[in-house]
């Protein structure tokens, strides 16, 4: 069996094994993953009581790997997050005592309820995967995947997060709420007990880093990338959007492009690869014109609009 073959197995398994406790959602768990295994991030935005925390837990416990949560306040300060220098009176010194960044997986559960300088705090560690205190280098995790999740602006409490924060995450996803006849299904499994704490991991991080470098491995011609920035640099000057996207956003649409293009078997991305995430990458990045706002005009709309003049290679 080829290692594209045995790497493809490994991405089934977890991907089975989280839909054992998310059901009707897999091109959220799909596009997730697709994420995670580009050390990208997410933002997932939706009403409380989806499931979000849950599949950030799904994911980390089928890998066994470690998995903290911060909930995010109006009170949270940056130093809750990176951690604190606490004075040690027997050696006269500070002792650095790392904060919940330090891990795998960090879901930051309701980021727009935090003032704007907390919410900074991850710039840097999202970038780079690594934080500095107080002049020092601290490297992170690997991998280090950050799910945040947000309410709706419309909510009591919340703050936009800044451009820069945004930029930061891969794609912004909406689960949303699942049909009946799965909401059904949910209850039934949840009567004795929570499906996620008899959840068991069916891979280790190795695999995890296997799985990375086989995706790294999928090609994406010329003319692909070609059609990746017409793309992107068409948000830069179309009617109604004020703002366009960073050049970040055509590496995160390349980069996760191959994932999708393996997830599906392939190692080649095809069009179809970027029109499946483009809106997901695009959209929350963009800032459209108050008028289009109140007609109701979506910066998601406004990105399948694009999709739709933009030639598609051949």
């Amino acid at each position: 069996m080829s290692d594209f073959s045995v790497a493809h197995n490994i991405y089934e398994k977890i991907s089975n094994n989280i839909k054992k406790v998310i059901l009707g959602n897999d091109e959220i768990i799909k596009k997730i993953l697709s994420a995670f295994f580009f050390d990208s991030h997410i933002l997932l935005e939706d009403v409380p009581g989806t499931g979000k925390t849950t599949l950030a837990k799904a994911i980390a416990k089928s890998i066994g790997i470690d998995f903290k949560r911060i909930q995010f306040t109006p009170d949270l300060l940056p130093s809750d997050i990176l951690g604190i220098s606490i004075f040690d009176k027997k050696t006269s010194s500070f002792n650095f005592q790392k904060g919940p960044i330090f891990t795998n997986i960090l879901l930051a559960d309701e980021i727009n309820r935090a003032n704007p300088r907390t919410q900074s705090a991850l710039l840097e560690e999202m970038s780079e995967n690594k934080i500095t205190i107080e002049g020092k280098e601290y490297t992170l995790f690997s991998p280090f995947f950050v799910i945040a999740t947000e309410n709706p602006l419309d909510f009591q409490g919340t703050y936009p997060l800044p451009e820069s924060q945004i930029d930061r995450f891969a794609m912004r996803l909406t689960p949303g709420y699942v049909k009946k006849e799965i909401e059904v299904e949910i209850l039934l499994n949840r009567q004795k007990n929570n499906p996620i704490n008899s959840l068991e991991n069916v891979c280790g991080l190795d695999d995890v880093l296997f799985v990375s470098k086989q995706i790294k491995e999928v090609e994406i011609s010329k003319d692909i990338i070609k059609y990746i920035v017409e793309i992107v640099s068409k948000t830069r000057n179309f009617e109604k959007i004020i703002l366009g996207a960073s050049p970040r956003t055509s590496i995160f649409l390349m980069n996760i492009s191959r994932s999708i293009a393996f997830f599906e078997g392939r190692n080649f991305v095809v069009p179809e690869d970027i029109k499946e995430i483009a809106t997901n990458i695009i959209s929350h990045r963009l800032k459209i014109d108050s008028t289009a706002t109140l007609t109701g005009l979506s910066s998601t709309q406004l990105v399948e609009n694009i999709l739709e003049t933009v030639a598609v290679p051949k």
